[in-house]
């Protein structure tokens, strides 16, 4: 059985990477880098390093925010291990996580 692991990066709508959105950098980069593939998620509420003060949410009248992203990588442990260091880069002001999972289906990529 093949190890995998898993990258959660957690970063702010707004912040920044060579003139793009962090979160979409990341993306870039991990595509880039072959890895199987990447999910963002745009939080409805949160708070961190930056904005402890205030807790940001999405609200009717505040439709855009620096609220939370949370990109999500998923692939063999040494592939992640190859990107943490650009992932370590490019994450700033967030933070990161990697973890093992036990991965019980994966579909083949066509």
């Amino acid at each position: 059985m093949t190890d995998f692991e898993r990258l959660t990066i957690y970063v702010g709508e707004s912040d920044q990477w060579q003139g793009k959105p962090v979160h979409l950098a990341l993306v870039e980069e991990a595509r880039r880098h072959g890895l199987v593939g990447a999910t963002v998620v745009r939080g409805m509420t949160g708070y961190g390093k930056h904005n402890q003060e205030r807790i940001k949410f999405l609200g009717i009248i505040e439709l855009s925010s620096d609220l939370p992203m949370v990109v999500t990588l998923i692939d063999r442990t040494d592939k992640i291990e190859q990107f943490l260091p650009l992932v370590q880069e490019m994450v700033a002001g967030g933070i990161v996580v990697r973890d093992t999972v036990n991965v019980v289906h994966h579909a083949p990529i066509e």
